[in-house]
């Protein structure tokens, strides 16, 4: 069964591949995506239970016994991931027909999606720090093919500063992994965890930590590194944006999460204490971002930012509670962000514009649309019964715990903003006198292809929510392992 292991990643590389050679037949290639999508999101299901069911699964490709080879590792945390990112997928694949124009489809779309895919799972899949930097450049790599699909000017100045800031962080990435190399003789991320406990030079590891969190920082959108994210995530298409918004931060929230529950545990006072600020700082500026533009694309980029302090906050607090809220927080928000965008693409195109102050009464042309709004409102806010609320209520009683009331109350002050920033676009742009809509270019089957893979997610988050005991236990489980560093490098090293 270990063997399994890799194919999240070589399921769309290979398919990626395989849509270079038929890019042009727009039928064909919507299929061949659809069904390869599919495929993935079922053998990520198959490994998701067996690794419920018997454990971590360790994979070391070539015969090589690790830490002398390449070694893919499916535990709880990675493989949930895996499993969240090839729903994100599924909905995608089947909104892009109504969302990209046929030009932008055989303009390699499908190519640069499964290729941003693949990317993704190697980097929640890796078990050692130069194959992160890899997979970072494999799903990095992708989404400059994305960002620039379509050829607008607005679209290649905004890539242009993505790729070089991308560019100066990929560089500083793997200098860091140089130095930390020579310090401990190894990148496989257990044996790391072995020998920095045998270092003395605590000093220099934590200023290669620093370093490296400054990189999954400018990756992840944490203040002050943010600034480059806002205009770069609404230039693409909706269902870019969608696939960027869901699951680009993402990525550099795991690698901070890995990299300081495994590695760098050894100097908390330091580290720990630097990201609790930055979560308050993330949080308060990333909404009010949010509150400051008209845009409805914007809002919900600007949305993201928030919950990246969120997630970085339980980080920070180390404790049992506050990694539990990080990681069921850091679940549920790769699906309502992507909901969100896809329901934002739809109201875009209904419309034919973002600018919210042109949008009045549109929930009696399309009621479905709005309620969805509303309820993907409550679930970003954190409000109960929706997944967003049991998320922030660990985070919250983990800061508790710690004595940490200021950032309590900022990320209830927080929360409560966002839900002010998501619901302009219902009361303004839904709520109100029922309003004349130029109906001839909206085309009712394309309208309920955009609609329908954004309910399905929705119902996702509702049922995270609602079912929140199915999912509890295997939270509990991946929190015990974050805390407890020996059941991985056990898993791996197999001592």
């Amino acid at each position: 069964m270990s063997n399994l292991a890799v194919l999240p990643i070589i399921i769309p590389l290979l398919a990626g591949i395989v849509a270079v050679f038929f890019a042009k037949k727009t039928m064909a290639v919507r299929i061949f995506a659809q069904v390869l999508t599919l495929l993935n999101l079922a053998v990520s299901i198959g490994i998701a239970f067996y690794v419920i069911q018997y454990g971590t699964v360790t994979l070391e490709t070539g015969g090589w016994a690790a830490p002398y080879g390449i070694i893919l590792v499916a535990d709880p945390l990675a493989i949930f991931l895996v499993l969240t990112t090839n729903i994100i997928a599924t909905a995608s694949v089947f909104y892009a027909p109504n969302s990209l124009t046929h030009k932008q489809e055989q303009f390699y779309f499908y190519t640069f999606y499964f290729l941003l895919i693949s990317g993704v799972s190697g980097a929640f899949l890796t078990g050692d720090l130069f194959n992160l930097f890899v997979f970072f450049e494999v799903l990095l790599m992708a989404s400059y093919g994305l960002i620039v699909l379509g050829g607008e000017k607005i679209q290649l100045r905004e890539s242009l500063k993505y790729v070089l800031l991308n560019l100066f962080s990929s560089m500083l990435f793997v200098t860091a992994i140089a130095f930390l190399y020579s310090v401990t003789g190894t990148v496989n991320m257990a044996q790391l965890a072995e020998r920095i406990q045998e270092v003395e030079q605590t000093g220099i590891l934590t200023t290669i930590g620093i370093l490296l969190f400054f990189v999954f920082a400018t990756k992840g959108a944490i203040f002050p590194l943010y600034f480059w994210m806002p205009k770069s995530y609404i230039v693409p298409n909706s269902v870019v944006s969608a696939l960027f918004g869901a699951l680009l931060t993402k990525v550099g929230i795991y690698s901070i999460v890995r990299t300081f529950t495994l590695i760098f545990i050894h100097n908390p006072e330091v580290t720990h204490e630097l990201f609790l600020w930055l979560a308050a700082l993330t949080m308060i500026f990333g909404v009010i971002g949010a509150l400051s533009t008209n845009n409805v694309k914007l809002i919900i980029v600007y949305n993201i930012i928030p919950a990246v302090g969120f997630m970085l906050m339980g980080i920070g607090l180390f404790n049992h509670d506050g990694l539990a809220g990080s990681v069921y927080y850091l679940l549920q928000d790769i699906i309502i962000k992507a909901c969100l965008f896809l329901m934002v693409g739809a109201l875009i195109y209904v419309t034919g514009t973002s600018n919210l102050k042109k949008m009045k009464g549109l929930i009696h042309h399309f009621p479905l649309l709005g309620w969805m709004f509303f309820i993907g409102g409550l679930v970003l806010a954190g409000i109960p019964p929706f997944s967003g609320f049991i998320g922030k209520l660990l985070l919250l009683q983990g800061a508790i715990q710690e004595g940490r009331y200021v950032i309590v109350i900022i990320g209830l002050l927080t929360s409560l903003l966002i839900l002010l920033s998501i619901m302009r676009i219902f009361t303004r742009g839904f709520w109100g006198e029922r309003t004349e809509l130029d109906t001839g270019n909206i085309q009712p089957k394309r309208v309920r292809g955009l609609i329908i893979p954004a309910f399905g997610l929705l119902s996702v988050c509702v049922v995270l929510g609602i079912g929140a005991e199915w999912f509890i236990p295997h939270i509990e489980t991946i929190t015990n392992q974050l805390l407890d560093p020996e059941i991985y490098i056990d898993s791996v090293l197999k001592e």
